[in-house]
């Protein structure tokens, strides 16, 4: 019965593959290898260019811009506007709550754990979802606690600065060079958690 559920698991539902069908099932994937590889060379041709740019700009760090450039360009150009959305809304509640925050509060666990459940209430009572939480908790936990020796509004505008370029250089690679479609993973591979 165990080897059943994990054929299952494995294979989709599908019967497991012989020896003589396994060339078949190659070939059919052919044509998601041929969209991985233009999903995987637009994705990192839009983070090389912003990376130097944002490096052209003296930005601190300017990994960020590329990491947020690839975060929407896994998305089709529709979910990527909401991505965008839910990015952009988020990294301006983390780097404003984290501002106000060192203002008027030495940073320690405390504060940040309060800051992390505060922006979470807030994003509820904004009706937003947990994507925008989760990016607003990322943006505050940047700055709040990787600002150092240089002052917390510093890094949180150059935190803003990137993360929106990175959204718009994201949108408008998805938009000048759309993808026919989304590259899926393997059966196998979406069982393993991956």
């Amino acid at each position: 019965m165990k080897s059943s559920i994990w054929r299952r698991l494995i294979f989709s539902g599908e019967k497991q593959p012989e020896a003589n069908t396994l060339d078949v099932k190659e070939r059919r994937f052919e044509p998601l290898s041929r969209r991985w590889f233009i999903h995987s060379a637009r994705t990192a041709l839009a983070a090389v260019l912003l990376l130097y740019a944002a490096r052209a700009l003296r930005l601190p760090e300017a990994y960020w811009a590329a990491v947020s450039t690839i975060v929407v360009m896994q998305s089709s150009l529709g979910a990527a506007f909401e991505i965008s959305e839910k990015t952009f809304i988020g990294t301006a509640l983390g780097c404003g709550l984290a501002m106000l925050l060192a203002r008027y509060f030495e940073t320690n666990g405390i504060v940040f754990g309060a800051a992390v459940f505060g922006v979470g209430l807030l994003c509820s009572i904004l009706r937003l979802d947990k994507s925008a939480y989760q990016f607003a908790g990322i943006t505050l936990t940047i700055v709040l606690l990787a600002a150092g020796n240089r002052p917390i509004w510093i890094v949180g505008v150059h935190r803003f600065i990137e993360v929106s370029a990175g959204i718009a250089v994201g949108l408008i690679f998805t938009a000048l060079w759309p993808e026919a479609e989304r590259p899926q993973t393997l059966p196998s591979s979406r069982c393993a958690g991956m």
